[in-house]
């Protein structure tokens, strides 16, 4: 679907606000409710008996943000119980008042009146800690240099076809008001352009245009080009259950949390293996991919 320059317009904020149809809204609803079925796979990953703390730990993220979606999916693979403050994009006093600067992930732990940041320092606090569960779930990171390559192949492609799709939705919680759409755009350059190029060159009518063109054109080759890619890719992942032979492990945290924003782009065809790598790892974490309101 191509959204017109009229839309896109309104939801950048050079005209009347974005209203979603009532249809998209529903089924955004709709999608965060995951299957309770119990899968019979051997290879399967068995989440650990429910954690819920009588102060519970607070995780402050933005939606989109990979490393903030790292978290989330550790703590979802553990069934740890806890509160997540999605932050508006634009919000600089409430990270900054909890560690002094606009960063994010930021995890809240009461019980400990500890206050940190940093995605794998948070990750490793909650799996070496028997309060949230049992420690030592998460393998570590096997150091596969071939997920990063790949990864790193896709950077440009991606960045064109998510970050204008961000804030087009009208959807995503960190993106709710005008000021933090605004916000986005003007920090988050598209391609060709490199970031200080796009901080210190460009004026703010203009990265609205840019991304304003970027959504009105045809998405077809660059999603063509993208699916090859993840044809690529499912011949590097070891199983629907896991990416690393030998079981869940941080590779997966760190591939899966990268891949999830893909689902937010019309037209993408998983092959079947990464499909079901991607559909098993959301129930599990309690994490909802985008497919209800890919654009």
């Amino acid at each position: 679907m191509k959204l017109s320059f009229s839309v896109l317009f309104a939801t950048l904020g050079m005209s009347a606000a974005f209203v979603p149809s009532a249809d998209l809204a529903s089924r955004f609803v709709a999608m965060n409710l995951v299957s309770t079925t119990e899968s019979t796979d051997s290879d399967a990953f068995t989440k650990p008996d429910r954690v819920i703390m009588d102060k519970l730990p607070t995780l402050f993220v933005y939606d989109h943000c990979p490393f903030c979606v790292r978290v989330r999916v550790a703590l979802g693979f553990k069934n740890v119980k806890y509160n997540v403050s999605f932050l508006g994009n634009d919000d600089v006093e409430t990270p900054t008042a909890l560690v002094g600067k606009k960063i994010s992930p930021i995890f809240k732990f009461p019980a400990d009146d500890i206050i940190m940041a940093e995605s794998m320092d948070i990750i490793k606090l909650v799996d070496s800690d028997e309060r949230f569960g049992p420690t030592g779930l998460l393998k570590h990171s096997s150091g596969r240099t071939d997920l990063k390559v790949w990864q790193k192949s896709v950077q440009s492609t991606l960045r064109t076809l998510q970050r204008p799709r961000y804030v087009a939705t009208g959807l995503l919680p960190e993106f709710a008001q005008l000021d933090a759409r605004h916000g986005f755009i003007q920090g988050h350059q598209l391609p060709p352009y490199d970031k200080p190029e796009w901080r210190e060159e460009l004026e703010m009518e203009e990265k609205l245009k840019i991304y304003a063109e970027a959504m009105a054109m045809d998405p077809a080759p660059m999603v063509e080009e993208l699916n090859a890619k993840l044809v690529e890719l499912d011949d590097k992942v070891f199983s629907e259950h896991y990416c690393t032979e030998g079981g869940l492990s941080l590779d997966d945290i760190d591939l899966w949390a990268r891949l999830r924003s893909i689902t937010i782009i019309k037209g993408i065809q998983w092959p079947s293996g990464l499909r079901a790598y991607m559909d098993n790892l959301s129930e599990l974490a309690d994490v909802p991919l985008y497919d209800e309101m890919a654009i």
